[in-house]
């Protein structure tokens, strides 16, 4: 569902997101000092209202705070907050529609500064102190930028990919290689030699990879949506395949069915053991030779739209955005699948990040 919704945003949406403009409008602030382990949560917002959010969960205490970067900056922090990533006590929020990518201080929230000047940005991928990636959406080109300057250094052109309709998405380091599924009427994995920052090679999967993990013995996993019934780019059987990153080839392909909308593959954190969504939330040891029969967690006529495993403790949270207007629900399961916890956040809880 949340790759359907985009690819509908795509058609109707792209000369508003070329010409949009985000306001800043500042008030007050508030002061939070959140130090130790917790888990962020961005909330997308609806496409072009500019209501993404941020919300902080401590396990712990099994307390949130929702709002964080707001009531902390004393401005909303965007449209459409896609994905954030932790370096070195800095926390980077990839707010899409807006633009930009806000660095922010992972404990009290404050932002300590931002890239600009971006197209559509999905993730962002850290090589050195001064080196990142970042992918894009409606954008044949990953930017390079340097976080210490904020500044857009560079691209790298992503062979065959249009402006009006490529993506690229998640990346996984291996050696000196970054490896991106592209998923907007894309069917590939790509390449890139870090120190060329060139597109080297690709691997041809089915339609439209949506995510990307490694795990413990260094195989790449992508899981496919087949794309939807009346797609210019097709319509498939989506798969589950994973992928040697040393021979770039696929060792393995699980076929789901026709009508099946698989998405965001995730790791516990040992990294031997897969979990996604299709409906139900699903799981799988990563040696195994079939995928189950049974769910980890049964569909329950919601909308589970974003996942990911504590890496310490091993519990499983499920973001659920009800019907994509009011604040969604977040379920925090145990690795048996007991529920420990539910709490609201924003609207559409789509990723996470763990400190």
């Amino acid at each position: 569902m949340k790759h359907l919704i985009r690819h509908i945003v795509l058609l109707c949406g792209l000369p508003l997101l070329v010409a949009g403009c985000m306001k800043w409008d500042y008030g007050d602030t508030e002061d939070f000092t959140s130090p130790g382990e917790g888990l962020f949560i961005t909330n997308e917002g609806n496409f072009q209202y500019g209501n993404a959010s941020l919300s902080y969960y401590d396990p712990e205490t099994k307390t949130v705070e929702n709002e964080v970067f707001r009531r902390a900056n004393g401005f909303k922090l965007g449209d459409v907050a896609q994905s954030m990533t932790i370096r070195d006590g800095i926390g980077w929020v990839v707010v899409n529609n807006s633009h930009v990518i806000f660095a922010i201080d992972i404990n009290t929230f404050k932002e300590v500064g931002r890239i600009e000047n971006l197209t559509s940005p999905r993730y962002i991928h850290f090589l050195s102190d001064e080196k990142a990636y970042v992918t894009q959406i409606w954008d044949n080109r990953i930017f390079i930028v340097n976080p210490k300057t904020y500044e857009i250094t560079g691209h790298i052109q992503v062979p065959d990919m249009t402006m009006e309709s490529g993506s690229t998405e998640q990346m996984v380091q291996y050696g000196k290689y970054v490896y991106v599924n592209c998923w907007s009427y894309q069917n590939r994995i790509i390449r890139i030699d870090t120190e060329a920052d060139q597109v080297v090679d690709e691997l041809k999967v089915g339609i439209q990879p949506t995510s990307l993990v490694m795990d413990c013995n260094n195989k790449l996993w992508t899981i496919t949506d087949g794309g939807y019934e009346g797609s210019p780019y097709g319509y498939e059987v989506p798969s589950l395949y994973r992928i040697d990153p040393e021979t770039f080839t696929v060792e393995k392909q699980f076929k789901f069915k026709l009508g099946d909308w698989p998405s965001e593959v995730q790791l516990n954190g040992a990294g031997d053991r897969l979990y996604w969504i299709n409906k139900s939330i699903w799981s799988m040891d990563v040696d195994a030779s079939r995928v189950p029969v049974r769910p980890f967690l049964e569909y329950s006529g919601t909308i589970y739209y974003g996942l990911t495993v504590d890496p310490v403790r091993g519990d499983v949270y499920v973001a659920d955005a009800i019907d994509y207007q009011q604040q969604g629900i977040v379920y925090r399961y145990s690795s048996e699948g007991k529920l420990i916890d539910e709490f609201y956040v924003g609207i559409i809880p789509g990723a996470f990040c763990w400190k």
